[in-house]
């Protein structure tokens, strides 16, 4: 019983730290809080059973949708743990994050990848169109003030795009991910939680 109470109280100051860090976040751009959330590892629990059911149904969709890529663009790596999955799937692996901190612990758990602390906008691997065989923003746009802007960035940058988010943001991303030519969408379940996929090519 005690190493489950353990657990417990960890859950428990997780869901109270990010409460408190998260104040005032989404849709505004309020990286300074994103940043804050990363004073403790792994904040959004990207290690649970939950996340990883994501991460292996969003590799899935890749496989289908694009097979294997050359080259990938992470918009909002944190500290990595979806990197790793996508780089099985991929043969270079770029992310970006507004948090410092967790950009650093990124570099430790994939040293083979590139990452920088800063958005799609600063990214420094170049502008080219296409730079990157496929860009992915999940669970990233509700944070933005303007994700449409981004989403266009994406598919600048991308041959191929992919974005998650939970069902319930569906009401205001959308809209903007709807106007995206070519778009596919799908769901992810995983016990009572859901998520929507998008996914497309820009030929």
């Amino acid at each position: 019983m005690f190493p489950k109470a353990i657990t417990l109280l960890r859950k428990a100051r997780r869901r109270l730290w990010m409460k408190y860090a998260l104040r005032g976040v989404g849709g505004s751009d309020n990286f300074d809080r994103l940043d804050l959330a990363y004073t403790v590892e792994d904040p959004w629990n990207m290690a649970s059973e939950l996340e990883r059911a994501r991460f292996e149904a969003t590799n899935r969709v890749i496989e289908q949708a694009f097979g294997r890529v050359g080259s990938v663009l992470e918009l909002g790596c944190g500290e990595g743990h979806q990197t790793e999955y996508l780089a099985r799937l991929s043969d270079a692996q770029y992310g970006v994050d507004v948090s410092q901190q967790a950009v650093e612990r990124a570099r430790k758990r994939l040293p083979q990848a590139q990452f920088e602390a800063t958005d799609i906008f600063g990214q420094p691997w170049g502008d080219a169109r296409h730079r990157f065989d496929l860009v992915t923003a999940c669970e990233v746009l509700y944070y933005l003030s303007e994700p449409e802007k981004t989403i266009a960035r994406m598919r600048q940058l991308g041959r191929n795009g992919l974005v998650t988010f939970f069902a319930p943001a569906c009401g205001r991303i959308g809209p903007h991910l709807d106007a995206v030519p070519g778009l596919r969408k799908d769901w992810i379940h995983h016990g009572g939680t859901a998520w929507l996929i998008g996914w497309w090519r820009d030929e």
